[in-house]
């Protein structure tokens, strides 16, 4: 259905010359780590289809920029993950019910990597191929404060400058 970032992550243009002599869609993804290069390969036509991986653009708020983005020219996102607990996964869950997401994700259970896992309810694929939204409060899970202080091996404090910060300006 589609051929995934068949070439260098930064060759938006040999991208969008490969996508002109094919009929099956080139899926960006390494390539997609801001709103303005996605626009600027779906301008050139280096794609028919973008992965959207909130870790790589620098969070939620701009992973729906991009979503809506694409959405606007017609381009259909699929969500990639990229290896976090399940905090981040409920929250990948979430984003992932945007309407533009039509094609089948890569968020997986929530104990594959982490376990045991932050939360609780974990974060469980369905024998069917399909992931329940969390719908509790807030991302629908709840953090593990005991799991959270036996995965500690360091902790650090930092003092605040921001009243040096405001004295200063």
């Amino acid at each position: 259905m589609m051929i995934e970032q068949p070439l260098e992550y930064d060759d938006v243009a040999d991208h969008a010359a490969l996508q002109r002599r094919l009929k099956t869609p080139i899926c960006l993804d390494e390539s997609i780590k801001s709103v303005a290069i996605a626009r600027a390969a779906i301008e050139a036509g280096a794609c028919r289809i973008i992965n959207i991986k909130p870790g790589r653009m620098g969070g939620f708020a701009e992973s729906i920029r991009l979503h809506d983005l694409c959405a606007s020219h017609g381009v259909p996102v699929w969500h990639g993950g990229m290896l976090e607990s399940g905090i981040g996964r409920a929250a990948n869950l979430h984003l992932s019910t945007l309407p533009n997401f039509s094609l089948p994700g890569d968020v997986a259970a929530s104990r594959r990597y982490f376990d045991p896992d932050l939360i609780d309810p974990p974060i469980e694929v369905e024998a069917d191929g399909t992931i329940a939204v969390p719908t509790g409060p807030g991302l629908g899970v709840t953090i593990r404060e005991d799991r959270i202080e036996n995965a500690t091996l360091k902790r650090a404090t930092f003092a605040s400058q921001l009243s040096t910060l405001k004295a200063e300006v």
